[in-house]
């Protein structure tokens, strides 16, 4: 990860921008660089991951423009080679070198084009005014607001705008920003003609190869490459690809309650039978609890089901910083989203599973992307996401919902079934029903941050308290916990995040009070 930072302002200093800069030092540990343009100040502060010589430090320059990007451009290569023979030379191999010269020749049409995971500031010298433009999946984090003179800030996380901006607002993934307008260049939960297949072996394979390709382009790395292994179909197939595709072990990493972890035993058994070099971690009660406020300031976010699911993320990638020097990390996010949650067995219809899932894809920035951006980023390391990738989320949304829907008896069939062939997982991992992340790494310890909760308010000043919020109010004492640790942070930015995470609740069977999954009558032996 690097930290990216546009301020348009022709009264704003140097030093005001370092200031602001600080906060994100783990972000970008290598290095750091101002730029003063006609049109106010870009900074930089970089973790190398592609290009590790000083020549990939940004921001690039190319005539009088200039950019700051935090990102990965898949198939770099290619289209470096095109824009050589156009003319154009590079100092560097870092990948996001390339941007200038592609915007020379494409303006803003290059942010359809990219293949990639990205966030960039640009500064176009022609209108004398920055460019800005967020992946179509968000999963690079991307924030903007207006000073009190109404110059607008760009800045990878919420808190650089801390103290400049009355308001923090997201940038809208797929989106670009330029002279005063933001502009939808590609909305990935818009379907815009359903794939016309009904063959479900067909559209399995179109599945794997997909995904397949999706892990390949993410394992190209100047930096040393790790994986997430929950021991779950999500992070399992990602792994078990990776193994595949590479002649050395891959690197491991596996986290859980000392006392009651679920995923620890089958990512045990996912990573013997791949082959991969395995870590086990493990994480105490006082450590969760302990973390619990440095996790909400970096995540700066008080949805339960992320907060849960992030300490177990957060202290796993904390203890992979103590033992290693691995800088990028692989991970499973974003398949839910696309296949169906435990309690998307409840949609009543397949135009309903459809419009739920599209909701989804628009918020997962605020969600489950978030936690990973965060949790990884705050250690020093890059999430790379392949459920993300561009191509795979498209082909999915594509596919008749009909099909997607459980009537398989098992969720995520479709994922399940375009691997069963390959041999890549034992069939008790590719064919285990779903747990949520946040239970899985131990049911104890969901339990002991509500028992925090219950400590810290009676019933009346829960009531008392819940009521000071109006947008997304605290409707349990674990929410009101949470939504006053924000507040100290970010006071006044709850509309950062749409609300809370929730099932469905319109749907039978899904009108629950927590958002874990092992609240809904189908979870069965989910957590076993």
């Amino acid at each position: 990860m690097c930290t990216i930072f546009g301020y348009q302002s022709p009264y704003v200093s140097m030093e005001t921008v370092s200031r602001h800069l600080e906060c994100t030092v783990s972000r970008g540990p290598d290095d750091q660089r101002l730029l003063l343009t006609k049109a106010g100040i870009l900074g930089f502060q970089r973790l190398a991951i592609m290009g590790l010589t000083p020549q990939g430090m940004q921001p690039f320059t190319l005539k009088d423009n200039a950019l700051v990007c935090n990102g990965e451009i898949y198939l770099f290569r290619t289209l470096k080679e095109s824009l050589i023979q156009k003319g154009y030379t590079f100092q560097s191999d870092s990948d996001c070198e390339i941007l200038l010269p592609l915007y020379e020749e494409y303006g803003t049409a290059m942010f359809g084009m990219l293949d990639a995971e990205y966030a960039c500031v640009l500064y176009d010298a022609k209108i004398n005014s920055f460019v800005a433009a967020r992946d179509p999946m968000g999963i690079r984090p991307l924030f903007y607001g207006y000073d009190k003179k109404g110059n607008i800030v760009f800045a990878s996380e919420a808190k650089n705008l801390s103290g400049i901006c009355r308001k923090i607002i997201p940038f809208p993934p797929g989106h670009y920003y330029k002279e005063g307008k933001f502009v939808c260049y590609l909305d990935l939960s818009k379907c815009e003609e359903v794939l016309p297949e009904k063959n479900v072996d067909v559209i399995c394979e179109g599945i794997r190869d997909r995904l397949v390709n999706a892990v390949k382009k993410r394992m190209d790395s100047d930096a040393k490459v790790g994986f997430l292994l929950s021991g779950g179909l999500d992070s399992s197939l990602v792994c078990a690809i990776a193994a595949k595709l590479q002649d050395t072990p891959i690197e491991t990493f596996a986290i859980g309650m000392e006392k009651d972890a679920i995923d620890l035993k089958y990512a045990k058994e996912a990573a013997e039978y791949m082959g991969s070099n395995h870590h086990e971690l493990f994480m105490s009660k006082e450590e969760v609890l302990s973390s619990l406020e440095e996790v909400i300031a970096e995540l700066a976010t008080y949805d339960i089901t992320t907060i849960r699911a992030s300490m177990g993320m957060y202290l796993i990638c904390k203890k992979i910083k103590e033992i290693s020097d691995i800088r990028v990390l692989l991970t499973g996010e974003i398949s839910d989203e696309l296949f169906g949650y435990k309690y998307t067995d409840f949609a009543p219809t397949p135009e309903e599973f459809q419009k739920e899932s599209a909701k989804r894809i628009r918020e997962i920035y605020m969600y489950d992307v978030l936690r990973a951006d965060r949790c990884i980023s705050t250690h020093s390391m890059e999430a790379r996401v392949p459920f993300g990738d561009k191509e795979f989320v498209s082909y999915v949304m594509s596919i008749d919902p009909a099909i997607k829907m459980n009537t398989y008896g098992i969720g995520k069939y479709l994922l399940r079934h375009a691997f069963e062939k390959d041999d890549l997982l034992p069939e008790s991992i590719l064919m285990r029903e779903k747990a949520a992340f946040s239970d899985a790494v131990g049911h104890s310890m969901a339990d002991d941050l509500k028992q925090l909760a219950e400590e810290t308010y009676t019933d009346q000043e829960f009531e008392t308290k819940r009521h000071q919020y109006s947008h997304a109010q605290p409707f349990t004492k674990e929410s009101l916990l949470y939504r006053e640790i924000f507040e100290k942070y970010y006071p006044g930015q709850s509309e950062m995040v749409a609300d809370f995470w929730m099932p469905n609740k319109k749907w039978e069977g899904c009108d629950v009070n927590d958002p874990s999954a092992r609240y809904l009558s189908n979870y069965g032996a989910s957590g076993q």
